[in-house]
């Protein structure tokens, strides 16, 4: 990696995680073979599937899976080459069914995938300045038909706002009931999607008129925090390194992607915007922008936002970065924070 890598180590908070940690099954007389596992592995490379037989059984046949999907079965205790191709960033879970003696038993483990892209380190310029509502604890930012819009959170100060980004006028505002700590919001098919935090529930409202239609529960047990999507699916996340993808029209969560740079796992990625098929996402307290590839979950640029809050000496550390509204007609980004007295109009390049 270069040198500059370690700056995206301070900026995105990562931590680094082992691998390649072998999980025995229960009562298992059997164990994988990990003696040339690696640390990490990369999309493509390949694996090595065996079983240590420390009691000598006469084995008659090992069936192979990972992630629970059948890879392929061996004849007596031979050992399985498998490419790691098509699996998601992230832990993958190896298991052995073993046959020996009218009996079975199994072998677990797991390996760890990681991002074999370098990301990029962006540069960034200020186009104008404009002021923020400093009462606003961001949690939601996107351009909607030209109008900016926001949501925010804490309990009996939430509340999403449709206004004038250079006035400050506002045209619309919805409050939440007091019970809901509200989050991310996102514009698609005609209705705006906003999540709440910890409460699990998703309001879905009329884009045009703002009124309420329906109520959601969340189809997993994740906490709700930023949200974009990309015309036909939303995106979601969670606290962790995972960002869902939502099919709108049912609210299941269909799949999900890990965020990756380089080898080591990106948590509690936060509020979301799909630009130019990537996904910029802040990270929770980092005054840092991740640039992610939406299928792999792989980040490809990192973008240093510190140097925003020397136009601020009203903001704390505790005030951090989250908001990136993408505007099509200008083709420029907005970002802004929690409680920041400023939002600014930037453009992005390498």
């Amino acid at each position: 990696m270069k040198n500059y890598n370690f700056l995206f180590f301070i900026l995105l908070g990562i931590s680094l995680t082992n691998c390649g940690n072998t999980k025995k099954g229960e009562n298992s007389i059997f164990t994988f073979d990990n003696s040339n596992y690696k640390q990490h592995y990369v999309a493509g490379d390949a694996l090595s599937l065996g079983i240590l037989n420390p009691n000598s059984k006469e084995i008659d046949s090992i069936i192979y899976y990972v992630n629970d999907k059948k890879v392929g079965t061996k004849k007596g205790n031979a050992k399985l080459d498998f490419k790691l191709n098509n699996l998601k960033l992230g832990y993958q879970y190896l298991k052995a069914l073993v046959y020996f003696g009218g009996d079975n038993s199994e072998a677990t483990a797991r390996i760890e995938i990681v991002s074999n892209v370098t990301p990029k380190l962006l540069n960034y310029k200020i186009i104008n300045t404009f002021p923020h509502d400093t009462a606003s604890f961001t949690e939601g930012f996107e351009f909607h038909n030209d109008t900016l819009c926001e949501s925010t959170g804490l309990k009996g100060k939430s509340y999403f706002r449709k206004y004038d980004y250079k006035t400050g006028k506002i045209f619309k505002q919805i409050n939440l009931d007091s019970m809901y700590f509200g989050e991310g919001i996102t514009f698609i098919n005609g209705k705006l999607f906003q999540l709440t935090w910890q409460e699990k529930t998703g309001f879905i409202y009329d884009a045009k008129t703002m009124k309420l239609e329906k109520k959601f529960t969340y189809d997993k047990d994740i906490e709700g925090w930023g949200m974009t999507n990309d015309g036909k699916y939303i995106y979601q996340t969670d606290k962790t390194e995972k960002i869902w993808k939502m099919d709108p029209e049912t609210q299941k969560m269909i799949d999900y992607i890990n965020v990756y740079s380089g080898d080591s796992k990106i948590k509690a990625i936060n509020e979301l915007e799909w630009i130019n098929g990537k996904i910029y996402t802040n990270v929770w307290t980092k005054d840092a922008i991740a640039v992610v590839n939406p299928t792999t979950g792989a980040v490809e640029g990192i973008l240093n936002m510190s140097g925003l809050r020397k136009f601020m000496k009203d903001i704390t550390q505790d005030d951090v970065l989250n908001g990136i509204a993408y505007n099509p007609k200008t083709k420029t980004i907005f970002v802004t924070g929690k409680n920041w007295s400023k939002m600014f109009e930037i453009t992005v390049s390498e």
